[in-house]
């Protein structure tokens, strides 16, 4: 009897009830919150450091001066044009993903149940190469059509994963089988294309931050900003589902109306984050689940998943960028080779505790 007294007392003091006016309460994880300020720090450092690196070093402390408006002229220039956009892009697109993959994985109820699994990334793919090889379209065009590809792969997943509503296991099994259909129909495109369009199409499938520009920051930050206090807002019925069905619908939860809209925001997080970016792999898969290890919190810890892929995304184009040189290896081969590994683990750790 003594154990469970301990761990109450333990989760006692990892959180504060914070009571404001009008009987208004809001129960506080300290801990959770530690986390997300030491991860908003660390990405805050990374980009700092990711600005100033390239072809022409710029140290940190000229970085934070030319932010300011107090730089020289051509760093400025180099920061603010060049720079600043590619950084600004990487935290969005990491953060639409941790924060996409937190929320598949809790509608899910399963760890595998990330964007990357479930054939959205594939999909979002091959919206943008049909853009490419069979139009030759702009780079706006292949955003667009990125997005069109996503959003139609994540409805299709819905739909055929419905039976008196959507459950974990069956949308995993059937975004496992959306993903195999959206990958063979991707190298069918690509053998169809001709040399120059292959080769475009090679490079936005590696998923990179080179060249990206404020004319992808802007519609992705809009996007967030719109999308995040949404999801953010639904987290307690989140929360309440994952307890089951019957007990949400008891406790007032909508849960097929909120699991449809945190899907479809989920959806539209990860087109978005696969047109500005290209198809970044398993950064959706490995932040929420780095994410929860660190605040050992229960819950879908969205905010957490969120801060946590923004750092993973600018560190890993960091990291790329200090080993291998300026724009030599695109970030989706470094976070690639990092998830694959984790995702091995993953499943390892699975098998032994009799999940899989």
């Amino acid at each position: 009897m003594k154990a469970p007294v301990k761990s109450a007392a333990q989760s006692a003091r990892g959180n504060r009830a914070v009571r404001g006016p009008g009987g208004f309460s809001l129960r506080l994880d300290v801990r959770a919150l530690t986390v997300v300020v030491l991860l908003l720090l660390a990405a805050l450092a990374a980009s700092i450091l990711l600005i100033g690196t390239g072809d022409f070093p710029i140290p940190a402390g000229d970085v934070l001066k030319a932010l300011a408006g107090d730089g020289n002229p051509g760093q400025e220039f180099i920061i603010n044009e060049l720079r600043l956009p590619r950084v600004l892009v990487g935290l969005l697109v990491g953060a639409s993903l941790g924060l996409g993959g937190a929320l598949f994985q809790a509608l899910s109820r399963n760890p595998l149940g990330s964007p990357d699994i479930l054939g959205l990334g594939q999909g979002a793919t091959a919206g943008a190469l049909v853009v490419i090889v069979l139009f030759s379209g702009s780079a706006g065009q292949v955003t667009v059509g990125a997005l069109v590809g996503g959003l139609g792969t994540g409805l299709a997943i819905y739909l055929l994963a419905w039976k008196r509503g959507v459950h974990g296991y069956r949308l995993v099994l059937v975004g496992i089988g959306m993903s195999a259909i959206m990958t063979a129909v991707n190298g069918y495109l690509l053998t169809k294309a001709d040399l120059v369009d292959a080769a475009r199409a090679v490079v936005w499938m590696t998923g990179s931050l080179s060249g990206r520009d404020w004319a992808q920051v802007w519609p992705l930050l809009a996007l967030c900003a719109v999308l995040v206090p949404l999801v953010l807002g639904n987290a307690r019925g989140l929360r309440m589902m994952e307890m089951g069905d019957d007990v949400s619908y008891a406790l007032g939860v909508r849960v097929e109306r909120v699991r449809l809209l945190l899907m479809l925001s989920a959806v539209l997080l990860t087109a978005a984050a696969t047109a500005a970016a290209g198809p970044v792999s398993f950064v959706a898969l490995t932040a929420p689940q780095l994410a929860r290890r660190l605040t050992r919190s229960p819950g879908p810890n969205l905010l957490p998943s969120l801060c946590m892929g923004a750092t993973l995304l600018v560190t890993a184009d960091w990291a790329s960028q200090q080993v291998f040189g300026a724009d030599q290896m695109p970030v989706g081969v470094v976070t690639g080779v990092l998830g694959g590994v984790y995702l091995l683990w993953l499943l390892v750790s699975e098998r032994r505790a009799g999940r899989i």
